[in-house]
């Protein structure tokens, strides 16, 4: 039958009103406040509705646009990904080149589309090996400091087809020089070359804290490079402004995106004071996203980040080009755990879905493993086929905007922009995004939602699955195979110094006098300088040092500190485990149920999973007649701490002579009540009580505080 009002499904059903539906819920709720049940609050200071309508959209002014259309909320092309799916961007592991090599190769056979080249601590900074920090090389990346370095890393491989990502650091010129070198020595079209060799300076500082050069040679590397980019190579992007250390400190969506977007601005201005137009530096910037677990707020997250962008770079004046954003997205640390790795799926499961729906353009799934061990090749085939399922299997790569319309996400898209705008707007009246930093203030912020997560979570009132809840007590972490790391920085040293005697007197000549030439160069054909320099043989850490040989001090803030969630339950658990493997006993608490099974269950089954969250072994028996029958059992399982469970009515009669028993015959024992009785807490102490376990309570305090008494070294 036909609908005479085509607002409706079936006319056969009478319109629902909201009252009515109020009236239904509140049924259900049997009187329980229907604000404080319904509603809930984010640490965004938004308040989740528990259902959204229509009339929700009525105010929101992006609705009418189009994908490609401004304010690109639902993408920057009209095609969506079915004109352009996103990068599978996973990082390459691997210290040497020819690691790096050899993992390229096998990850593009097996479906990654663009390379993620992670550069190591030392070369980051503008260090060769043989000036560099011994543990500074191959950390967290691949040494790379010469041409021959590059040779061997890209051996078989085109950038010409195949979009690179380097996270170069604060700077990327050395870097950029030596890339440039091999091109024209490959006989490369500069103009094909895709990726982006990322400068960030900001983005370092704010969570290592420290510059190896000042902020104003960081611009000046910056403006130099995006130059030459804009002219010779048009598709390569040369700014990665990177949200990660506000994420990964604990920080919130609207922080993330409104630092984020206050370090890009602040690129743009300082490249605008050196002759740089808008126009021609917003296309080579890249916004660099992490995602969590809040599945609805990374979404909104994402499309709020590129409204946010086209305003920006609209105020400042840029053209409809500029204002499309460029969004790489990385799955998160901070929710991840090292217990229950595997649980590491799911979370990683749902931050790529919610990266692909939110339109990325490029993306990182992080192993499921990578808080726990070094790379392995199933973790990384696991995170890699994450994405290509979504790809191929979901068919999500033939969608524009697929969470587009939602009431939903179009209302939290427009709430989470308008909030971070509003946060944006404070960090300019401060004089910006380093003036803030130097001050203390984005840290501050992040810092206070980090402390009031990490309490909810001791408290477990936000879950961590596996660590603060369902715990398994006895599980095998992974094996994590051995790394072998010594040796390795002595042997890149030594072939450094290899390759700059491997030439004769007039090369090394040649080599000096281009090094003395990127001294004396203006900012504009400073990068031209440095890839002669580069070609003769210079190796990246003689560039960098005559880049910067007239700089001043390197910047200096107070970073934020990256953490995760899970880490004060694991080095409880880790605690626990040693003394395991200590004393060959695992730490014991037995409970004492009394009465029947519906008079102690719903605590005893409370205390079980609260106990083992520290990886104790818990002894559940059956219930208990009486107190005696308790005691005894207890006694006779060389129990050194004791929960007991029962009920409220009952405590007063129970916990007494049940406490006097087993004090009898073990004074020590470490005496624990379900339950958190306000009249009796005072009188139970009197008893022997000496804590309680509650949903009230920190249980990481309380079960640190257990773990000591029964011998555990915390």
């Amino acid at each position: 039958m036909k609908s005479e009002n085509p607002t409706r499904l079936l006319s056969e059903f009478p319109p629902v009103t909201m009252e009515h539906w109020r009236t239904l819920v509140e049924a259900e709720l049997k009187g329980a406040p229907f604000d404080k049940k319904m509603f809930s609050a984010t640490h965004e200071g938004v308040t989740l509705r528990p259902l959204y309508v229509a009339e929700d959209l009525a105010k929101l002014t992006h609705l009418g646009a189009l994908p490609g259309s401004y304010p690109f909320v639902r993408g920057t092309s009209s095609a969506g990904f079915a004109g352009r799916p996103w990068e599978v961007s996973q990082e390459i592991a691997g210290p040497s080149p020819t690691e790096f090599n050899d993992a390229a190769h096998a990850s593009l056979a097996r479906g990654v589309t663009a390379l993620n080249l992670v550069l190591d601590r030392a070369t980051r900074q503008g260090a060769d090996p043989d000036s560099a920090l011994p543990e500074e090389v191959g950390a967290g990346g691949v040494s790379l400091s010469t041409l021959d370095d590059l040779v061997r890393a890209f051996e078989g491989l085109d950038w010409q087809t195949t979009p690179v990502f380097v996270r170069s650091g604060a700077s990327a010129m050395p870097f950029a020089a030596l890339l440039v070198a091999l091109a024209r020595r490959r006989g490369w079209d500069l103009a094909q070359l895709r990726g982006c060799i990322e400068m960030d300076p900001l983005g370092v500082l704010a969570h290592e804290g420290r510059l190896a050069q000042s902020l104003d040679a960081a611009y000046r590397e910056m403006a130099s490079l995006t130059q030459w980019a804009a002219t010779h190579a048009p598709r390569l992007q040369t700014v990665c402004v990177h949200g990660r250390a506000w994420h990964e400190a604990g920080g919130q969506a609207v922080q993330e995106l409104a630092f984020t977007l206050a370090m890009a601005v602040e690129y743009l201005r300082e490249m605008t004071t050196r002759g740089l137009a808008v126009r021609v530096v917003a296309p080579r910037v890249r916004l660099a996203f992490t995602v969590g677990s809040q599945f609805f707020m990374e979404i909104a997250k994402l499309r709020a980040a590129r409204m946010l962008w086209a305003k920006a770079v609209s105020v400042l004046g840029g053209d409809d080009a500029a204002q499309r954003a460029s969004l790489h997205v990385r799955t998160a640390h901070f929710n991840k755990t090292r217990y229950d790795a595997h649980v590491n799926l799911l979370r990683t499961t749902v931050e790529s879905l919610a990266a692909v729906l939110g339109g990325c353009d490029s993306l990182q799934v992080g192993r499921f493993d990578e808080v726990l061990r070094g790379d392995n090749e199933f973790a990384q085939r696991v995170a890699r086929n994450q994405q290509l399922l979504l790809k191929h299997e979901c068919h999500l790569a033939g969608v524009a905007d697929p969470a587009g319309g939602s009431w939903y996400v179009e209302s939290l898209t427009a709430e989470l922009a308008e909030k971070a705008w509003a946060m944006f707007q404070e960090i300019e009246r401060q004089g910006g995004m380093h003036r803030a930093m130097a001050a203390g203030w984005p840290q501050a912020q992040v810092e206070a939602v980090q402390a009031k997560r990490r309490e909810q979570v001791e408290r477990r009132r936000e879950s961590v699955v596996g660590v603060n809840v369902y715990a398994n007590p006895t599980e095998s972490m992974p094996e994590s195979p051995a790394v072998v790391t010594s040796g390795f920085a002595a042997r890149r040293a030594q072939q450094v110094a290899a390759y700059r005697t491997a030439s004769d007197d007039a090369r090394h000549h040649e080599v000096l006098g281009r090094l003395a030439e990127v001294v004396g160069q203006s900012d504009a054909s400073l990068f031209e300088a440095c890839v002669a320099a580069a070609s003769a043989g210079a190796s990246l850490g003689e560039i960098s040092r005559a880049v910067r040989i007239k700089g001043a001090a390197g910047a200096v803030i107070r970073p934020v500190v990256l953490t995760r969630l899970s880490e004060g339950y694991e080095r409880l658990r880790e605690a626990v485990d040693a003394h395991v493997r200590k004393t060959g006993r695992r730490p014991v608490v037995f409970l004492a149920n009394l009465g029947p099974l519906r008079q102690h269950k719903a605590r005893a089954d409370f205390s079980r999973s609260f106990f083992e969250v520290a990886g104790l072994h818990v002894i559940n028996p059956p219930g208990f007649k009486g107190p005696e029958d308790a005691a005894a059992t207890a006694i006779s399982a060389g129990a050194e701490a004791m929960c007991i469970c029962s009920t409220d009515e009952t405590y007063p009669e129970l916990v007494p002579p049940l406490v006097r028993a087993v004090r009898a015959q073990s004074p020590g024992v470490l005496v624990l009540l379900a339950g958190y009785p306000p009249d009796q807490v005072e009188a139970h102490k009197a008893s022997g009580v000496d804590d309680f376990i509650h949903v009230r309570a920190n249980a990481l305090s309380v079960l640190t505080a257990v773990a000591r008494r029964l011998g555990v070294q915390v």
